[in-house]
């Protein structure tokens, strides 16, 4: 019944953090001269697709594409929806990113241009530099994400090595410059939107040396040819217009915060935008959830944010909020009045079916089998084992995790 309950308030903050609560009332009114251009990526532009369809007035286009799985369940009229590969891009991302160049260089005076913006975009929409083959940039991202690599600094990369990211999309439909618009569902630590799905229609960052000295780092060889590649790129002439974050990591926890506290629970929020190391992030957490059982304080610990893991092993299974829970489970002891779930609030934990998981002080694993799950990275067959895999799907929009620890019996 906890479990349930637990599964109830993150289904609320995923609600809350929707297309269709998020976007409707923010949509520009009227009709426009020419057309309306609707151009979008990331995991909830098909739900952002539907809901531009049904209330943009006038002469409607575009293309959006988003994740296997993740596509449109509504009818989103002239706007058409590609589906392709998360988080490593394929030929569909490369059909996709070129695609979409294409139609925002069709804009003209009098047209109207909207751009939906969502995580999961940087690999979804892709349309690499001249002289970098779709594989070799596909290995860079692969590369990066299992390196445990910030996604700022993933997104700092791979806006160097595009020809839609960084703004260059938006520079490619200057023609509509008088009625432009982007509207982003937020899924990074500081909802810097330039940072979201690396900024298609954003002016952002560029800083070769910078984004050289990242992949050095993560221990990815940087040829001549690909240095000079970066060191090539230049911000784009992006035209000035409204931006609006229509929802974020606070969105949701807010409504599952509010949710939990109509079923009684005492909410403390610990973080609406960690970062970090997902298995430490849990033990930190056993420790402050001990603290409350200590002083005898039922509660409900709130957090969020996007924490990463450093994949040791490669055919390891089980993504951030897997790591998350089984460092938390490592910290407490055995029969400890704990209980939690985290959830990825896409619906999925890194690259599995999973959105998270969840344990409560009967339903848990081991401490030891934790540590050697997490130094396996073999989180989802710990999970899978007790039965604490969490399952609900694509969800169609992505603000990151919402993580909820119940600490003693709801007062």
């Amino acid at each position: 019944m906890l479990r349930d309950e637990l599964l109830t308030l993150f289904e609320a903050g995923v609600r809350a953090a929707s297309a269709p609560a998020a976007l409707a009332a923010l949509l520009p009114a009227g009709a426009p001269q020419g057309r309306t251009l609707v151009l979008g990526c990331g995991k909830a532009a098909a739900a952002m697709a539907e809901v531009a369809a049904h209330h943009l007035a006038g002469d409607v286009t575009g293309c959006v594409v988003t994740r296997f799985g993740h596509g449109a369940r509504q009818p989103t009229g002239g706007i058409a929806v590609i589906e392709a590969s998360h988080p490593v891009p394929d030929a569909a991302s490369l059909a996709a990113g070129r695609r979409i160049r294409e139609l925002a260089a069709t804009a003209q005076a009098g047209d109207r241009a909207v751009f939906l913006i969502s995580g999961g975009g940087s690999s979804l929409l892709v349309d690499p530099i001249p002289g970098l083959a779709l594989e070799r940039k596909a290995q860079i991202n692969d590369h990066l994400v299992k390196s445990g690599v910030a996604i700022a600094d993933i997104n700092l990369v791979r806006r160097h090595l595009s020809q839609v990211k960084g703004g260059r999309l938006a520079a490619a439909a200057a023609a509509a410059a008088g009625d432009m618009h982007t509207f982003v569902i937020s899924d990074v630590v500081g909802d810097d939107p330039s940072v979201v799905a690396s900024g298609p229609s954003i002016a952002s960052l560029f800083e070769p040396e910078c984004a050289i000295a990242i992949l050095e780092r993560s221990g990815w060889p940087v040829d001549a040819g690909l240095a000079a590649l970066i060191r090539a790129a230049a911000p784009p002439p992006v035209p000035p217009h409204p931006v609006h974050v229509i929802a974020d990591a606070r969105t949701a926890l807010d409504a599952a915060s509010h949710a939990a506290a109509e079923k009684g629970w005492r909410v403390v929020r610990i973080g609406d935008d960690l970062a970090g190391d997902a298995g430490a992030t849990g033990r930190k957490h056993a420790a402050l959830a001990l603290d409350q059982v200590a002083a005898g304080t039922p509660c409900l610990l709130v957090s969020g944010g996007e924490l990463t893991v450093e994949v040791r092993a490669r055919d390891g299974r089980g993504g951030p909020n897997l790591e998350y829970l089984a460092g938390l489970m490592a910290a407490l002891p055995p029969g400890a009045p704990v209980a939690a779930l985290a959830c990825d609030s896409d619906g999925i934990d890194g690259s599995e079916d999973n959105a998270g998981g969840w344990f409560d002080a009967s339903h848990r694993a081991r401490a030891e089998d934790c540590e050697a799950a997490l130094a396996a990275n073999r989180t989802y067959d710990l999970f899978q084992r007790f039965g604490g895999l969490i399952m609900t799907g694509p969800t169609r929009t992505n603000v990151n995790d919402i993580r909820l620890i119940a600490v003693g019996a709801k007062p």
